[in-house]
């Protein structure tokens, strides 16, 4: 059917169409084009067959026609303006978003540096379709939950199904959403603009406020400095560790329903100013088999007034309350003293008490008084160690004793740590009747870190190298075997005996280690046992330099 069937002035109906037989062509026109290697699309300037596209012909048609329109008389044709083009919301208000900013508070009610928390958000208003969302910048190292809020969603404006628009929206109104209140602050450049043109007057910005708790962060800090006390814990503890000061007092019960007194020990423990006290029973006296009348504890001497001390409900005195704390000047033998309500007659003290008051306060007079048959005062006495067993040494038999599980000895680590690699050794010969002994030649050595001696006897012709005797403590002859008394380094002289177990040996020389040694001890060291070995040894020096240049003469002969 041809195209141009208008032109022959009949209708276009079935029977009024004819067709064109000159017509050969009735290939489609190319619409697609390749430049460097990518399909471009190309509209068409012909239609199918070659014919003139069908836009252009109507629109040639439409041109011709309404030149031979005659105007009307009533409206001139230049007066009709053309219809406004028609822009669809989603495509005239894409990607334009109003963007306000505003903050919430959130209550703390259980935390006592802050009541309630300040938190910024950003409400962004999508005009494309009405809908919004609510953002909270997320603050690093915060440990609060931040991000989004609420996710994009036309919000709900009251109980009848109304929902936010924009024109709801201005700078100062609270936006109330799903239960939380947001305080709208201030908006951005181009939110601005869009109200203004549509009409709608903003309110002045407000400023953002500030998170009282953050506020009380960053304020710096009012530190006082105090001038370093002199009172150095370390050195007290060290040299006051086991420094114990006893009364021995009367508890007086006069007082009371029972009207007696009560013999006591007071324990004054000098490394922490605490005291304990102790009630002394004697046997069958029907008395509380757990002797201990006041725990020990700092015990307060004088409180605080009650106007700066808050009220507590603890029965106990914490150290907020107390002004001063009792101290060694206050316990005075000779006066009473009332600790925790209780009164106490100090009448005596140890002698290591007494000898501390002299020492550290000459000021207080220490006066002991006779008290009735109550009074207590232990005796001193020396240790009574249980007789030696005879098996092992004499710190293991007693300690055989002590308990029930035997434990090893008690070492002095001090004086291990300090003496370590110290050994004294001197050479000896066996005293001994026999002949054959008179070539053997020995090692002893004293241990330093424990008092041991070990004897070491040298390889000669016709014996070995051999160990004589372990280390072990040796103990002087006629000593008594409970409480004997052992060889120290005083009693190592040259020429001296020393019996060892029925062997006796005779000290002939010594290290210069030895001299060393004793000289830095010499108030510890009996005299003639210096003289003793600074003669060896000097002895010894001498033939050893005569011998070097003897040595030297006959190196120079031979050369």
């Amino acid at each position: 059917m041809s195209v141009n069937w208008n032109s022959h002035g009949l209708p276009f109906l079935p029977g009024y169409t004819f067709r064109d037989v000159t017509k050969s062509a009735f290939h489609r026109p190319q619409t697609l084009d390749y430049k460097n290697g990518y399909a471009l699309p190309r509209r068409p300037s012909v239609g199918i067959g070659q014919d003139p596209l069908l836009s252009e012909q109507l629109i040639q048609q439409e041109i011709s026609e309404l030149s031979f329109e005659k105007p009307n008389g009533t409206y001139d044709y230049t007066d009709q303006s053309l219809a406004k083009e028609f822009i669809p919301a989603h495509v005239a208000l894409d990607k334009k978003v109003l963007r306000f900013h505003g903050f919430f508070e959130e209550s703390i009610p259980d935390s006592p540096d802050e009541e309630y928390r300040v938190r910024p958000v950003v409400i962004y208003y999508y005009l494309e379709d009405d809908s919004m969302s609510i953002f909270e910048p997320v603050v690093g190292n915060s440990g609060i939950p931040q991000g989004k809020r609420i996710k994009r969603q036309r919000l709900p404006k009251n109980e009848k199904g109304d929902h936010y628009i924009w024109k709801d929206l201005n700078i100062g109104m609270n936006l109330e959403v799903y239960g939380v209140q947001y305080h709208i602050t201030h908006c951005d450049n181009f939110t601005k603009d869009f109200m203004e043109n549509e009409g709608i007057v903003l309110n002045d910005a407000e400023p953002m406020p500030v998170d009282p708790y953050i506020e009380h962060r960053t304020k710096p800090q009012q530190t006082s400095f105090t001038s370093p006390s002199e009172y150095d814990t370390l050195y007290h503890f060290l040299n006051m560790d086991r420094k114990v000061l006893r009364f021995y007092a009367v508890w007086d019960e006069s007082d009371s329903q029972r009207r007696e007194t009560r013999p006591v020990i007071i324990h004054f423990f000098l490394v922490d100013d605490t005291v304990e006290i102790r009630e002394v029973h004697k046997p069958n006296s029907g008395r509380d088999p757990f002797p201990v009348l006041i725990r020990r504890q700092k015990l307060p001497k004088k409180l605080k007034p009650e106007s700066e001390v808050f009220p507590s409900c603890a029965m106990e005195i914490s150290k907020q309350e107390v002004d001063e704390y009792y101290s060694p000047k206050d316990f005075i033998v000779g006066q009473k003293i009332k600790l925790l309500g209780r009164h106490f007659l100090l009448y005596d003290c140890d002698g290591y008490t007494k000898e501390y008051y002299h020492k550290n306060h000459p000021e207080l007079e220490i006066k002991p008084i006779e008290i009735a048959e109550m009074t207590y005062r232990p005796q001193e006495r020396k240790t009574v160690f249980p007789p030696y067993n005879g098996f092992g040494s004499l710190e293991d038999s007693l300690r055989n004793c002590l308990s029930l599980i035997p434990k090893p000895p008690i070492k002095n680590v001090m004086k291990m740590l300090t003496m370590g690699n110290k050994v004294l050794r001197y050479s000896a010969r066996l005293d001994s009747q026999n002949p054959y002994d008179e070539v053997r030649r020995f090692v002893l050595s004293y241990f330093l870190s424990d008092d041991m001696i070990s004897i070491y006897e040298k390889p000669t012709s016709g014996t070995i190298g051999r160990k004589f005797l372990e280390k072990t403590r040796i103990p002087k002859p006629g000593s008594n075997v409970d409480d004997p008394e052992f060889y120290s380094p005083a009693d190592f002289a040259i020429g001296a005996t020393i019996e060892a177990f029925s062997h006796r040996f005779v000290l002939t020389d010594a290290d210069q280690f030895v001299l060393k040694y004793l000289e830095s001890i010499a108030s510890h060291v009996p005299e003639h046992t210096l003289d003793s070995l600074r003669q060896k040894l000097d002895v010894r020096t001498a033939e050893n330099q005569a011998a070097d240049s003897k040595s030297d003469e006959v190196e120079e002969l031979s050369s």
